[in-house]
């Protein structure tokens, strides 16, 4: 199953949906993939945390899929821990590293620039800049640069207030 996830978004997909609001997309994932990010959410794939193609997979549920599901509901950030424990086990064996794709390379580092921690975020820079491009790192400098500032991200206020209003 986890090559089928690949395959959607590395291959089906194109770049400009992975970033770009539309409710068609996002149900698309809904439909194709909402019980696998539950599952994963509850911790019923940690097996796919042994190899990088099955790694990977669960990190794009967790930190990608999550969002389109979920999008302006807190629940959108619900596997962000997870995929970041992820990433960051990634890096240290090597796997973002010996990646050839830079799109793969991108998404397993993706969690790192989601994160509300200064530390994580900053950290995330210089490896954006190896192995994905400046342009993805100037993105994590203004989002650093927003965490400085605020605390937090603002455009996750809407989903925070949605989370106030539905304890």
């Amino acid at each position: 199953m986890h090559e089928a996830i690949l395959d959607f978004w590395f291959e089906q997909c194109r770049p400009w949906q992975w970033f770009r609001r539309s409710e068609t997309f996002d149900q698309e994932v809904r439909q194709r993939f909402g019980a696998l990010v539950e599952q994963a959410l509850a911790g019923g794939l940690q097996s796919w945390e042994a190899q990088p193609s099955s790694c990977l997979a669960l990190v794009l549920l967790l930190d990608q899929f999550s969002r389109q599901i979920w999008r302006g509901e807190p629940r959108a950030f619900a596997g962000d821990q997870q995929a970041l424990r992820l990433s960051q086990r990634a890096l240290a064996l090597g796997w973002i590293a010996m990646e050839p794709q830079r799109a793969r390379r991108q998404f397993w580092l993706m969690p790192m620039l989601h994160s509300e921690t200064p530390a994580v975020v900053q950290q995330a820079i210089p490896l954006l800049q190896i192995h994905v491009d400046q342009a993805t790192a100037d993105l994590a400098q203004r989002n650093l640069e927003q965490l400085q500032r605020f605390g937090r991200y603002p455009w996750r206020d809407e989903a925070r207030r949605t989370e106030q209003n539905h304890p």
